[in-house]
């Protein structure tokens, strides 16, 4: 999802169960009790997000290791006030799914990897921002998909990231010990 140019503002701060029962407002996140409307994806990027959580699909289900959701899954990264952020895709442990407060509502434990794709607006800042996020809320691994750039950033909580081009291949290394996909596949 692309960040659209502006916020709704709202006073005071809403919560991330006040934006589940909000009816016509997505896409949207909400960083720190304000919504932020996104704009919605183009083509590639739509084709990309299934090209990855397909092959993670595949890879997860054989193994029965949890569950590989898709399609801007409310995440929260922060309470009071709420952030709600939405992963393109998403890797959520049995282990961890089990540790979910209620079955329905947005995600309130942190998955273990999560996939982002770029849009042509995206900025560096904000992405950043996102990342820190993710990390502090116990998410372990972060793919960042640059479509432009025709890339694959592999992030850690801890250290430089690796940025991966054609040929090379994108590995699950300690959360999904064993996949891989190529950089060219998730491009394809």
């Amino acid at each position: 999802m692309e960040p659209a140019t502006s916020s709704c503002e709202s006073t005071p701060p809403v919560t991330g169960d006040e934006l589940l029962r909000m009816a016509g407002l997505n896409p949207c996140e909400l960083v720190a009790g304000r919504i932020v409307r996104m704009t919605p994806t183009n083509p590639n990027h739509g084709r990309i997000e299934v090209n990855v959580a397909a092959a993670l699909k595949r890879f997860v289900s054989t193994r029965s290791l949890g569950v590989v959701m898709a399609g801007e899954v409310g995440v929260f990264t922060s309470r009071n006030p709420d952030t709600v952020r939405a992963p393109d895709v998403l890797f959520l442990s049995h282990e961890r799914d089990a540790r979910r407060s209620r079955p329905q509502g947005f995600l309130d434990v942190a998955p273990e990897l999560i996939v982002e794709i770029l849009s042509p607006t995206d900025r560096p800042d904000p992405v950043q921002r996102k990342l820190r996020e993710y990390f502090a809320a116990g998410v372990r691994l972060v793919w960042v998909i640059d479509p432009a750039a025709r890339t694959v950033q592999v992030h850690r909580e801890r250290g430089e990231p690796r940025s991966l081009a054609a040929g090379a291949v994108v590995t699950g290394e300690d959360v999904l010990p064993g996949f891989e996909l190529t950089v060219d596949d998730v491009f394809e």
